[in-house]
Parts: C-alpha cells; sequence; structure tokens
C-alpha cells in the first residue's frame, strides 16, 4: 500500500525510471498498449475506425463508474451497488422524461436519486459503523427493486418531447468522439485533480492509509467518507444517463453485474483494496484494458461466457501481483 507521503518519498530516493518500473498503473498501460498492438496485428477488424470508436465507447461508462469506486477503495471501502443505482438511476430517467418533463428535469431527477443512494450508504457506513460490504450489497437488491417498482418492470423506450435530446447526448460525438469518453475524460482530469492537488485529496489516502491517525490529526472522516459513497453514487448516475441515450431504451436489466467490472477496473488500475492507493488514470487504463480484452475475445470467436473467468482472473491477478510487490518492498 502506498500512500502520497511514501510516493513522495519514492520520487525523492528514486530515479524518476525505477519509480515509474515500480507503479501498477505503467504496467497495466504497456499490458493494455500491447495488446493492442498484438490484436491490430492478429485481425483486420480490431484496427479499424469503427470497432475503436465502439471500444472507447464501451469502456468509457465502466471508467466514469470506476473513478468513484476508486475515490471509494482508496478509504478502505467497497460499493458493490453501482450497478444498480445505475439501474435505479436510468429508469427514474425514462420515467420522468415519459412523463412529459424535459431532459434537465429527468437528467436532475436521476442524479439526485443517485446522490441520495450514496449519502444513505455513507451515513449507514461512516456513522451507524457498518461494513460497506453488508450495506451496499443490500443496497444493490433495494436499488434494482425500487427500478422494477418505479417501471413496473417494463421497458422504457419513449421519452417524450426530449427524446431526441437525450439520443444525442448519450449516442452522439462531438468532432467525431463519441460523448461519453469526452465525458470520461473531463471527469478523470477532475477527479486527478482532486486526488492529488487538494486537501480533501490529502484526507482521503490519509484515512485509507490509517483512519485512527487521521482521526487524531482532525480530518473529518465521516464527513469524507459519506462524500465519497455519494461521488460513487454519482458517477454511476452520470454513466446511467449516457448509457441510457446511447441505447435508446432502459430496462431494469440495465448496469447488472456492472459493479464487478467496476472494481475490476479499479483494482486492475492500481486500487488497493485495503485502502490507500488509487488513481484517476489508474482506473481509465484498468477500464481500458478490460473493454480490450473483452473485444479481442469476441473478435477472435472465444465464447462470450468466457468472459467473466478473464474478467475475475485479472482481478485475482492485480491483487497478488500488489502483495507480491508489498512483499518484495519489505
Amino acid at each position: 500500500m502506498t500512500t502520497l507521503l511514501e510516493e513522495s518519498i519514492d520520487r525523492r530516493t528514486h530515479s524518476p525510471l525505477m519509480w515509474l518500473l515500480s507503479r501498477q498503473t505503467f504496467w497495466v498501460f504497456i499490458a493494455a498498449a500491447v495488446a493492442v498492438a498484438a490484436l491490430s496485428l492478429a485481425t483486420d477488424t480490431f484496427a479499424t475506425q469503427r470497432n475503436l470508436f465502439n471500444v472507447t465507447r464501451n469502456f468509457a461508462f465502466v471508467g466514469i463508474i470506476a473513478l468513484g469506486m476508486t475515490a471509494v477503495i482508496i478509504t478502505g471501502g467497497i460499493d458493490l451497488s453501482v450497478g444498480s443505482v445505475v439501474c435505479l438511476a436510468g429508469i427514474v430517467l425514462g420515467v420522468v422524461m415519459n412523463a412529459g418533463y424535459s431532459i434537465w428535469v429527468g437528467v436532475g431527477a436521476a442524479l439526485l436519486t443517485s446522490l441520495a443512494i450514496g449519502a444513505l450508504n455513507g451515513v449507514l457506513i461512516a456513522y451507524i459503523r457498518m461494513p460497506p460490504f453488508v450495506v451496499t450489497l443490500g443496497m444493490l437488491a433495494i436499488a434494482r427493486s425500487l427500478a422494477m417498482v418505479a417501471s413496473n418492470n417494463r421497458m422504457v423506450y419513449d421519452f417524450g418531447p426530449d427524446q431526441a435530446k437525450l439520443l444525442a447526448l448519450g449516442g452522439g460525438t462531438t468532432f467525431g468522439v463519441a460523448n461519453p469518453v469526452i465525458a470520461l475524460v473531463v471527469l478523470a482530469l477532475i477527479t486527478g485533480y482532486l486526488f492529488r492537488w487538494t486537501q480533501w485529496g490529502r484526507h482521503l489516502f490519509a484515512i485509507g492509509g490509517n483512519e485512527q491517525a487521521a482521526i487524531a490529526t482532525g480530518v473529518q472522516v465521516n464527513r469524507i467518507k459519506v462524500g465519497v459513497y455519494m461521488i460513487s453514487a454519482l458517477t454511476a448516475g452520470i454513466a446511467a444517463v449516457l448509457e441510457v441515450g446511447w441505447l435508446g431504451a432502459v430496462t431494469t436489466n440495465l448496469g447488472q453485474s456492472m459493479e464487478l467490472a467496476v472494481i475490476a477496473a479499479a483494482v486492475i488500475g492500481g486500487a488497493d483494496l485495503s485502502g490507500g492507493t488509487g488513481t484517476a488514470f489508474g482506473a481509465v487504463i484498468g477500464a481500458a484494458l478490460i473493454e480490450v480484452i473483452r473485444n479481442s475475445l469476441l473478435l477472435l470467436g472465444v465464447d462470450a461466457f468466457w468472459q467473466g473467468t478473464f474478467v475475475g482472473s485479472f482481478i485475482v491477478l492485480a491483487v497478488m501481483f500488489d502483495k507480491l510487490k508489498g512483499s518484495l518492498a519489505e
């Protein structure tokens, strides 16, 4: 586990090259680059403009939520409810717009719903001292159940007078780049800045590194914990709005098992499940690697049922790599 203080010491006591080689995020980036190069040579379809457009758009949804998940994991927590939050936020968006309200009302309702769920998760975890695993696992079931109730378990595909605006928001492009990708880049830059250059970011890593020491130094641990779960849920809500706009419809299956891919992206990108480590760039690269692997399996004709095996294996290998690196450092 590496805190910001330890990272700063590493920079001063090791050469820039040695510091770079010791970063898990760097090796994940190399793995993604090698995979892209290998697939470009092995197939005629991977490096096409259309396929690369689809790959970047597809991993953007997971990457956006992985940014919020990374903040949670840095504090030593976990959020298993993000997939269901995507579903509920998407359903709320669909139901509100289907009732004739504008896209702004629909998006606002979806994001406020997400924030409310995140706040509830955070309060139960920070103030009631309930385990994050239990709270967010329960919310996983609750949020999806509420989505079924709100929609009567039916597909919503009519988004009222602002339907074209919603479809353009999630399925459109800006300067040839898919809008979800642009949203991911903007959110990653903001998250990276908050992690690295703000007091909030320093407190985040302090909590994950040693919560009791953080409390002793006056860090508002409970407030920050509530905040990170709200951020995690908010990123899920943002991803939901964009994904519904891209799909042009929403059902209660939206976001099914998405939490696995999100956690995998964060962990593969270097976030330590024991807390204290994680970067915004790592979350993005982790999401990209997962999507590249998924896409390669499809292009190479591998049965889609094997995808879960590969994603799960990457999680185990990423954690194993981090533990082995820690053992060697000792």
